[in-house]
């Protein structure tokens, strides 16, 4: 329900917000700019008798003091018949001249409060307070589930560009928006009266005694009231003996004699009143110059949010496959997709193309449409991504739901595949939850639940002849992935390791190569942006099919750099192989958030062997900052393949890292990096404890031998690996 209730709300008052924010921010100009030129605060002895008296003697005429938000004291008062306005020192009682309001300001302020219209602008503007309300507490709740739970909502933003932007951008604008909307709404309410009056209390009308008008200094009430409590003080009008003064503080009001300096009458603010003076002040940031700042900062954000969130959903909109599909009562087969990214949606045409030429009757859906329709179905193939922490992608959001009314028939069979990634804690999490759901409902089992990593092809292949076999058909799925775009990448340096052990390794550092389309000949080529850890993906000759290798630099760098290791038939890493200096070649590069040192000051332990160490350099690299960083690496040979050893050396002696660990399996004395863990156990469980990061990188055996022989480092913590992979403290890059 979140995703359609975000998106249909931000679609709908995407222009209102924009107009409503866009006008907040400017109207937070002026409370920062009043506090930058107001005097120095007066110290906390100065009493509103001792501006009082100031103002009597630098304006006779003084009929009213204020004290506005920023902290200015201003003074209106008569020049003989006309009015003037003037900002008093309430230290010196210097007056200086008030800033006068900009007609422009005016209209923009009319325009936020109003839209330019009276009530039904008021209206209007209330509503759209209540949705960006909605807008801000949904938006939340889908980022921290994106992330994996509330606990990891600080971590990296996952998905395209366009979708990091819009996470990053309403993460940093969050608290702001929900301050303005909470407000706004509150503020809306009682101006129709929906919530009680926040005016502040009006003392009853009092008559002040004849006789000759006190000084403020003569009056106890003013002397005994700090500055810093005033709003405003009133002075009696001279030709009338009977008028009093008139005192307004964040309490309440007081009307006090003139002649006797008795207070004659008073009126408390109600909780709401006072209640609402806060209310205001959050609002409008004149509670405190740095949150008006915050509040502006966020406001100006809206237009951005408003942009990347209508351009995700088209993008997610125009990739989505007709729904014509849908309608799919009359099949045999129906193959129900959740995706959240549409990728999903390719793997289950594919499937349908292929059942189809063997001779199964079969149609695409999305799991939200599972109803009666479907009944006549024999058999349900769910091919399900998962979202976050296991959460159900956003065309399978309604689907256990559904399930839960859904009249299955005692024939009806099931099988589930899910997508995820390995790396992520819950893999799979909601196939598997999906699987559960429909064995509980009494549908018949035709085979195990089947997981597919990264979208692996030769997975769903894999995959493809068990649910042949199954129902009784030959099937080969040959799934060809829509070509990513790709830049042309140059050569620029390569360094060697490895070659006389028989294990050759390269160090390839990338520059831009020739430029493509019109903006690439007017701008030149240029490397996309990158951190270290994200992934680039080359294409193998004859191949549609990108090899994923490990970023080893950021763009901050100006190289691409990469390390790889040649595979023994390696059609991708023989081709990098046989690159020289010069030679150009095809790729791209995919985020890969979830492999990179968390932000903070904490340890950060870096294990891995062979190539793997590439991403580990990048991070050590990229330690500007010199957190502690610690490195253990394996590899065969200190003569052969020390990969980066001269780097690393560097980045010791510039405090980059922290301490260098190698294993060298064929030097004595021989060992790899889990032995090194198990020599280090005492040392590790005090960075551990210190709350430091692990990440591993490298072969899937490498990495099952660390998590062994953490799992005994952690034994006497009462963690284990699992504990730590939770918290995200504990990430794998692995192959």
């Amino acid at each position: 329900m979140l995703r359609p209730l975000h998106s249909f709300l931000g679609l709908a008052a995407a222009l209102l917000l924009v107009a409503l924010a866009t006008s907040g921010a400017l109207l937070a100009i002026d409370p920062v700019r009043e506090r930058l030129t107001a005097a120095a605060p007066p110290a906390a002895t100065v009493s509103v008798a001792d501006v009082a008296e100031l103002a009597t003697r630098a304006a006779p005429g003084v009929d009213r003091i204020e004290r506005k938000p920023s902290g200015a004291i201003v003074v209106t008062y008569f020049e003989g018949d006309s009015p003037a306005i003037a900002v008093i020192d309430p230290a010196t009682g210097a007056l200086s001249p008030a800033p006068e309001p900009s007609p422009f300001m005016l209209v923009v302020k009319n325009l936020h409060r109003k839209l330019l219209l009276d009530d039904p602008g008021r209206v209007t503007a209330g509503l759209g307070a209540f949705a960006m309300l909605v807008l801000a507490v949904s938006g939340l709740a889908m980022l921290a589930r994106g992330l994996g739970g509330w606990r990891k909502l600080a971590g990296p933003v996952r998905g395209t560009a366009m979708q990091r932007l819009h996470g990053q951008a309403s993460r940093a604008a969050v608290a702001g928006l929900l301050i303005s909307a909470l407000t706004g709404v509150a503020m809306s309410l009682t101006t129709f009266e929906v919530l009680p009056d926040g005016a502040p209390a009006s003392a009853e009308a009092a008559r002040s005694a004849e006789g000759p008008t006190l000084s403020p200094a003569q009056i106890p009430l003013l002397r005994d009231t700090p500055l810093a409590s005033l709003r405003t003080l009133s002075f009696p009008y001279a030709d009338d003996p009977t008028d009093v003064f008139r005192l307004a503080t964040a309490d309440g009001e007081s009307n006090i004699d003139r002649a006797t300096g008795a207070v004659l009458s008073t009126a408390a603010n109600t909780p709401y009143q006072s209640a609402y003076q806060v209310i205001y002040a959050l609002h409008t940031g004149e509670l405190a110059w740095p949150l008006t700042v915050l509040l502006g900062l966020s406001s100006a954000a809206v237009p951005l949010l408003a942009g990347t969130g209508v351009a995700i959903w088209w993008a997610r909109r125009r990739a989505r496959p007709g729904r014509s599909a849908a309608i799919a009562g009359v099949s045999d087969t129906v193959i129900l997709v959740g995706s959240e990214g549409n990728t999903t949606w390719g793997f289950a045409e594919t499937l349908r193309a292929a059942l189809a030429g063997a001779g199964v009757d079969a149609s695409v859906a999305a799991m939200n449409d599972l109803g009666p329709h479907l009944r006549a179905a024999r058999r349900f193939v769910v091919l399900t991504a998962t979202y976050g922490d296991g959460e159900a992608p956003s065309s399978a959001s309604d689907f256990l739901a559904r399930l839960a009314r859904f009249e299955a028939g005692p024939e009806l069979e099931f099988a589930v595949l899910g997508f995820g990634d390995r790396q992520f804690p819950r893999f799979c999490g909601f196939a598997d939850t999906v699987d559960r759901a429909l064995e509980e409902k009494g549908l018949r089992r035709l085979l195990p639940e089947f997981r597919i990593d990264r979208q692996s092809a030769q997975g769903f292949a894999d995959w493809g002849r068990e649910f042949g076999a199954a129902i009784g058909v030959e099937l080969a799925l040959v799934h060809t992935p829509e070509r990513p775009r790709t830049q042309s990448l140059r050569l620029m340096e390569r360094i060697d390791y490895g070659v006389e052990i028989g294990a050759p390794t390269a160090v390839l550092r990338f520059g831009p190569g020739e430029p493509s389309g019109l903006m690439g000949r007017l701008l030149g080529a240029r490397l996309p942006r990158f951190e270290a850890g994200d992934l680039v993906g080359m294409l193998a000759p004859g191949s549609d099919v990108p090899r994923f290798y490990s970023l080893a630099s950021s763009s901050r760098d100006g190289v691409l750099e990469i390390c790889v290791r040649l595979m023994p038939g390696g059609l991708c890493s023989g081709r990098l192989h046989a690159l020289r200096p010069g030679d150009c070649i095809d790729g791209f590069v995919r985020p890969n958030p979830g492999f990179r040192p968390a932000p903070g000051h904490a340890p950060v332990i870096l294990i891995g062997a062979g190539a793997g160490v590439g991403p580990l350099a990048g991070f050590i690299r990229s330690n500007a900052a010199r957190r502690p960083m610690h490195l253990y690496f394996g590899a065969r040979d200190p003569g052969s393949d020390f990969l980066y050893r001269n780097d690393l050396e560097a980045w010791l002696r510039d405090r980059r890292l922290t301490s260098l660990r190698p294993a060298f399996s064929r030097a004595a004395p021989r060992a790899r990096v889990q032995h090194r863990l198990a020599a280090d156990a005492e040392a590790l469980r005090g960075l551990i404890a210190r709350e430091a990061q692990i990440l591993v990188c490298g072969g899937r055996d490498m990495a099952r031998g660390v998590a062994e022989a953490l799992a005994a480092v952690l034994a006497p913590m009462q963690l284990t690996v699992a504990d730590l992979k939770r918290e995200g403290r504990y990430v794998e890059d692995v192959y």
